[in-house]
């Protein structure tokens, strides 16, 4: 897994750490009890490294709220 800016990671957060962090772990877990890969990686990356290469990559995404 190559470095990823925490500024690249946090634009596809609405630029909240918060919303950044609840994401990853969200999709960790959800890869962690085998759920498919969105992305073709090293497989004995940690769940935690795949989960951030997804969102740097944009095929993991926030839900948009209504109100």
């Amino acid at each position: 897994m190559d470095y990823i800016p925490i500024e690249q990671l946090l634009d596809k957060a609405d630029n909240s750490m918060y919303k950044l962090v609840m994401l990853a772990a969200k999709r960790t877990l959800e890869i962690a009890e085998g759920q498919p890969k969105l992305i073709a990686l090293n497989s004995s990356l940690k769940p935690s490294s795949i989960a951030l290469e997804e969102i740097a990559e944009g095929k993991v995404r926030l839900k948009k709220s209504k109100g």
